[in-house]
């Protein structure tokens, strides 16, 4: 097959990785992994897809989780790697919920599932101070308990969207720990990830802002799960988590060094809350069992060929990254069409999804290779490529 290159040629290329097989671990794993996934459109359903709720294919989306839960994993849902900002409003985000949590309770693992809270269902007119965001986090708080879900703090736009100060976001994160049933998991997402979120925790300065948050987290410990850090620096992640009082987890969200900051320093490490694992599941899981086992060898070289392919799927601009991981979906065939809620499969160029197929069979993340073969061929036709 002839795929576009970054240079504007096209180059040969035929598969050769031999596909994991996804499979349950066989050991209880030493991490908690949360895989963060994105919701299946049905294109038969939607009408005006820009300007109404998206149409779900909830057989499907479903599904998908199922085959992460049966390998092992853990759910994050409905953040927003599911288009919650970009496409997914919080009344389809609150029924996805619902129905994953009916899913998880009937699964034979009984997998951790734990959901996105936000203020996303209110406009910026409607969230002009403190009191205002703090009711509608725990309008959304409110609804995930009453599914049984663990609660995940998202990062709000509207709190940078009123110049907050870090006194007023000390004023409304300790009203949500106080009225949360049980420990949260924070959610620290840089602006490479959403733009709107630059200055969050009130402070554009990194050491500042983290400062302020491990405050935060030892005045409310009791309250905390753990926090999940995206900023794409494992350095500072490493500092960063040595800092966090006893029973606090780091939850990486670092798709860039997520390798090397599960492994750990062999004092402390992260856990993991990433998108990339909904793409790379069996080598997560498979890779998690191996160093439960002690065997790192087998982890790193499971994890090794993952790397390029997630720096790839999250290259700049970064919140882009959900159009390949519903790229990889298609074809792998847990979806059978590459729509996704706003027409988003557009925020990316060919040849982005042209190296993310090579890089996923380097990789061994072509499940089904006859198939992915075929979607790619589709897809390069699309955009006049005989391939």
């Amino acid at each position: 097959m002839r795929l576009p290159t970054y240079a504007g040629t096209l180059e040969h290329y035929a598969l050769t990785g031999e596909p994991l097989v996804p499979r349950a671990p066989e050991v209880p794993l030493t991490r908690t992994a949360f895989a963060a996934a994105h919701v299946i459109s049905d294109p038969l359903a939607e009408r005006s897809p820009w300007d109404t709720r998206p149409a779900v294919d909830w057989e499907a989306t479903l599904a998908f989780r199922q085959g992460l839960w049966d390998q092992g994993l853990g759910l994050a849902e409905a953040m927003d790697t599911a288009q919650r900002g970009m496409g997914v409003d919080w009344e389809t985000a609150l029924e996805l919920i619902r129905r994953t949590m009916a899913a998880a309770r009937a699964h034979p693992l009984k997998p951790r599932v734990a959901c996105g809270a936000g203020t996303d269902h209110l406009g910026p007119a409607d969230l002009t101070d403190a009191d205002a965001i703090a009711s509608a986090y725990m309008q959304q708080m409110e609804a995930i308990e009453a599914a049984g879900g663990q609660i995940i703090l998202m990062a709000t736009r509207a709190l940078p969207a009123i110049g907050a100060a870090a006194d007023t976001y000390a004023r409304v994160y300790d009203r949500l720990l106080s009225q949360a049933a049980e420990p949260v998991i924070l959610h620290w997402l840089g602006e490479m990830f959403d733009p709107a979120l630059a200055g969050y925790w009130g402070s554009g300065d990194v050491e500042a802002a983290s400062d302020f948050v491990l405050d935060l987290i030892v005045r409310n410990a009791a309250k905390v799960d753990g926090i999940k850090i995206s900023l794409l620096d494992q350095a500072h992640e490493e500092a960063f988590r040595a800092r966090l009082p006893e029973g606090v987890r780091l939850y990486t969200g670092d798709d860039f060094n997520y390798a090397p900051l599960i492994e750990g320093d062999g004092t402390r490490h992260s856990h993991a809350l990433l998108g990339i694992f909904a793409a790379i599941a069996p080598a997560a899981s498979q890779a998690l069992e191996a160093l439960a086992r002690g065997d790192r060898a087998t982890y790193h070289a499971l994890f090794a060929p993952t790397v390029p392919l997630s720096r790839e799927i999250f290259k700049a601009p970064t919140r882009f990254y959900k159009a390949g991981i519903a790229f990889l979906s298609w074809l792998n065939g847990t979806q059978d069409h590459f729509v996704m809620p706003g027409g988003f499969q557009s925020s990316r160029e060919i040849a982005h999804y042209a190296e993310v197929y090579r890089l996923a069979d380097r990789a061994r993340l072509l499940a089904r290779p006859d198939l992915a073969q075929a979607r790619m061929r589709t897809l390069l036709a699309l955009h006049g490529i005989d391939g």
